[in-house]
């Protein structure tokens, strides 16, 4: 097993000066409270979060596959090592056992919740020897060299992760340089960066078209839309048609019920794609989860039994009773067992397999993306 010691690994690298939200975003996550499982699962985003968990197996598997394969065909010995940029306090590690890497390096700018991704990586190997080796450096993915904090200074990747944590790099063009820098300069050529990020075109989209006129926290007024278990904040000014959102510094306020209560950037996709290029890194997938969902279902039965064994999605209709308030909540339920029912002749109603609408305007937000090192 590789361990590093967190605050001596990051004394020597490189280092961008460009002020910001670093400290804030840090603060941030060293301060989410570890709750346990029980306390997550009486969350009112407990299946969606299983989902995009789901979702993000289903991502790792499919590149991890596709290295395997290629690593087979070459006549390449079959080890997988991993670079996870954000890992937070280790939620994708045994999503990394599953997918059987050989090596994990995990950065995170929250040096607490590197601490507690390291406890969880110690715990895993106490219960299985077998586990993958691994190294924890607290680093700031956007502003910090990486190539400076890793073990091994000679260390090559197969497999790049940034899942839901890349677009904090889009705070400045020097930050969005530096973590693509980090993504992509020790990934071996065929070798693939792959993560999850809000989309930018759809947040601006619903905050024009469902947005309210609110005050901001600081006074200010802001075009806020959401529901009860998240809520988006953008500057008044996005909404203005002679107004130009910025491709960098482009900063609103997300929340999330329990999860998350901090400033994001929007990620300019267009220009994510050319500046990954200059990295060598050619786009080679992105989709919004819903339809990368509907993909894997209908290509994938190991993610189809996965979807079952992980709770992604919640049996309707279930034991309880439905006040007419959170009937709305699943009126998309109510009409797809109404239609099942009348298709298959069936004098009982189907069970099946849903989010909450709250739940699903959330996870909806999202999209996967997949770059190839050329």
């Amino acid at each position: 097993m590789a361990h590093s010691d967190s605050r001596a690994a990051s004394g020597s690298q490189a280092r961008l000066d460009t002020g910001g939200l670093a400290k804030t975003v840090a603060s941030h996550y060293n301060n989410i409270e570890e709750r346990g499982a029980q306390f997550r699962k009486e969350s009112p985003i407990y299946y969606m979060r299983n989902l995009n968990n789901w979702i993000k197996s289903q991502l790792i598997n499919q590149y991890t596959r596709k290295i395997e394969i290629k690593k087979r065909e070459k006549g390449e010995s079959p080890g997988i090592t991993v670079l996870d940029l954000g890992c937070g306090k280790g939620g994708d590690l045994l999503k990394w056992q599953k997918a059987r890497v050989d090596h994990v390096v995990c950065c995170d700018i929250a040096g607490l919740s590197v601490e507690q991704c390291q406890d969880r990586y110690d715990q895993n190997r106490r219960r299985n020897r077998h586990i993958y080796s691994a190294e924890f450096h607290t680093a700031d993915c956007t502003r910090d060299r990486l190539i400076d904090v890793y073990e091994d200074p000679d260390t090559y990747f197969d497999l790049v992760s940034c899942q839901f944590a890349f677009h904090y790099c889009f705070e400045s063009l020097p930050q969005a340089e530096r973590m693509l820098q980090n993504a992509a300069e020790r990934l071996k050529k065929g070798g693939f960066f792959i993560g999850t990020t809000p989309d930018a075109n759809d947040i601006v989209n619903r905050a024009r078209e469902f947005g309210q006129r609110v005050k901001g926290d600081d006074g200010d007024e802001v075009i806020r839309f959401g529901n009860d278990i998240f809520s988006i904040a953008v500057p008044m000014k996005w909404m203005e048609p002679s107004h130009q959102i910025p491709i960098f510094g482009a900063k609103y306020d997300f929340h999330l019920e329990g999860v998350v209560d901090c400033p994001e950037f929007l990620v300019h996709f267009p220009t994510l794609t050319k500046l990954a290029e200059k990295y060598g890194l050619i786009l080679v997938a992105k989709r919004r989860f819903a339809n990368y969902f509907q993909e894997c279902q209908k290509t994938d039965m190991e993610g189809e039994r996965l979807l079952c064994k992980m709770k992604a999605l919640e049996s309707f209709p279930g034991h309880e009773e439905f006040s007419e308030e959170k009937k709305s909540n699943y009126q998309h339920a109510v009409d797809a067992c109404r239609k099942l029912k009348e298709e298959q002749n069936e004098s009982r109603s189907p069970i099946i397999g849903t989010l909450s609408r709250m739940e699903w305007e959330a996870a909806s937000i999202y999209v996967i993306f997949a770059f190839m090192k050329i």
